[in-house]
């Protein structure tokens, strides 16, 4: 059974808070991260803010029509994709590239990874963002593979 962590963010600043624990725990060895949610819900919010954290100097922006961004200047390198103007047929065509940026010390976000049907045959951590009743965002973790780095478990320390 897959481990979980969740945590509810009310304000940006708990959001903040989330993202630099995350940073601190992603910059020993990299990470792939699968990112879902509505329009709007707060995953680039929060890729933003781990950039932020990770020293990240770049103006980090969506990807949505330019499919990959690159960032370079932080404590080790971040990419940012987004699936969205793919679909799932797009998705398939990218699929052997999605697997090179799983690999080594760096940071790959997927936003929309609904697109990819579930199909990621690798390793990854998946963050579901929701919103909530009470007008927060509930950021759900949960790794999916093998060899988690103890990322699930050092989110509750």
């Amino acid at each position: 059974m897959n481990k979980v962590y969740s945590q509810k963010c009310y304000t940006l600043e708990d959001t903040n808070k989330l993202a630099q624990k995350f940073a601190q725990i992603v910059k020993e060895n990299g990470g792939f991260v699968s990112l879902y949610g509505e329009i709007g819900a707060g995953k680039t919010a929060f890729v933003k803010l781990v950039a932020k954290a990770l020293g990240i100097e770049e103006h980090v922006t969506s990807p949505t029509f330019v499919i990959l961004n690159e960032y370079h200047s932080g404590e080790i390198p971040m990419y940012h994709f987004d699936l969205y103007r793919l679909e799932n047929e797009g998705v398939k065509t990218i699929m052997d590239e999605l697997r090179e940026y799983s690999d080594g010390r760096k940071l790959t976000f997927v936003e929309w990874a609904e697109f990819s049907d579930d199909e990621m045959p690798f390793n990854h951590l998946k963050i579901n963002v929701t919103y909530t009743e009470d007008d927060a965002r509930q950021y759900e973790f949960e790794f999916l593979g093998e060899d988690n780095n103890n990322i699930i478990e050092r989110l509750y320390k």
